[in-house]
């Protein structure tokens, strides 16, 4: 699928225009059509007839998970999966006419459910996936002694972290390098690093070593449930900052310098890049706060101040656009182009001599 969208994504950028909106209808149309048949023969090829058997297996697997918050949203998604599976026989059972509009508006018609396949299905080919046994974790007064360790290792700034995840019982874990005199240990830490409650659960040999032994990480989540990699809606159409850069450059009058401004920072569909980049950091504040971590909290707070500081300067940016459209002005002449090309010697003319080069006993004077 993921081949299928990035040769869709390609077939689509030729019917669109530099601001992203499409103006060649028919050829998008069939690009769409081509992706939904495309999906549904790589379906049938390689999922159909597994698809049952993976979704039962899943269910085995998550029925001896321990309970966590994530397993109730995990069976759920299951279920999805196995309407979307079901939905897409039932039209396989009833093929059209190849070819024929009927197909194509059969394809139309299950690709939703084919792309909820796409986005989702990792989860369950990962819970078929779970006969990891991990190693027993350190207990007792070896645990509180490395636990005690890298603490004191962290408030003196050698504890680098290399990589976390979420283990099946919904534990954040997070390997980390303790250094001490010139030499590291991989370690395994289990809750929040950025809080005081963590806990050191084991050390290793090396990274390799360390995720044998280690709980296997689950699929992490995603910032909103409802969004899809391979059903995106149509982008809205946007001027970039270099466009607008550029139209600065060439402009004569003030109106289209005040045009450009205005343009960087309009809200709505259309919205300027200034708009745009403002949603970003409110976007990125609120996957930092959805980390549930101290330090994503902390850097939430950070990026939410930084949005409400682009927010009042998108505003001042905004006045001076007015303002400096009502000058109603014009470049003064005096501001001549140059020409970058030079003109060439005209035929016949003798080039100027190119200038005489200092003599040997000049350079040892």
């Amino acid at each position: 699928m993921a081949i299928i969208d990035r040769e869709t994504e390609m077939a689509l950028d030729t019917t669109q225009d530099r601001y992203g909106r499409t103006v060649h209808h028919d050829a998008a149309a069939a690009a769409h059509a081509r992706r939904n048949q495309a999906a549904v023969e790589a379906y049938v090829a390689y999922l159909a007839r597994h698809a049952d058997k993976l979704l039962d297996t899943a269910r085995r697997a998550l029925d001896k998970l321990p309970p966590a918050r994530h397993i109730p949203a995990w069976r759920a998604l299951l279920d999805g999966l196995a309407a979307s599976h079901a939905e897409i026989v039932r039209v396989l059972d009833r093929p059209a006419d190849p070819g024929s509009a009927a197909e194509r508006e059969q394809h139309t018609a299950v690709w939703p459910h084919l792309a909820v396949w796409a986005d989702h299905s990792y989860i369950a080919t990962d819970l078929a996936d779970q006969h990891h046994q991990p190693e027993p974790e350190m207990t007792g007064e070896e645990r509180q002694m490395w636990t005690e360790m890298a603490h004191s290792a962290q408030r003196g700034g050698e504890l680098d972290l290399i990589e976390s995840w979420y283990a099946a019982d919904g534990r954040p874990i997070t390997l980390a390098y303790l250094v001490e005199d010139d030499t590291s240990t991989v370690i395994a830490l289990a809750g929040d690093p950025g809080g005081p409650a963590w806990q050191v659960i084991g050390h290793y040999a090396n990274e390799y070593a360390a995720v044998q032994a280690l709980p296997r990480a689950v699929p992490p989540g995603v910032l909103r449930p409802d969004v899809s990699r391979f059903n995106r809606p149509e982008p809205a159409p946007e001027v970039s900052l270099q466009e607008l850069l550029q139209d600065v450059i060439e402009a004569h009058a003030a109106g289209d310098v005040s045009e450009a401004l205005l343009t960087a920072t309009q809200h709505g569909h259309n919205a300027g890049p200034m708009i745009r980049l403002q949603e970003l950091l409110e976007t990125a504040a609120q996957f930092a706060k959805a980390l549930e971590s101290v330090q994503g909290k902390q850097v939430a707070a950070r990026l939410d101040a930084l949005g409400r500081q682009l927010g009042f300067l998108t505003r001042e940016v905004h006045e001076a656009a007015e303002d400096l459209g009502a000058t109603v002005a014009v470049l003064p002449p005096h501001r001549t182009p140059k020409p970058r090309i030079r003109p060439r010697p005209a035929l016949g003319t003798t080039p100027p001599a190119p200038p005489s080069r200092p003599s040997a006993s000049a350079h040892h004077r």
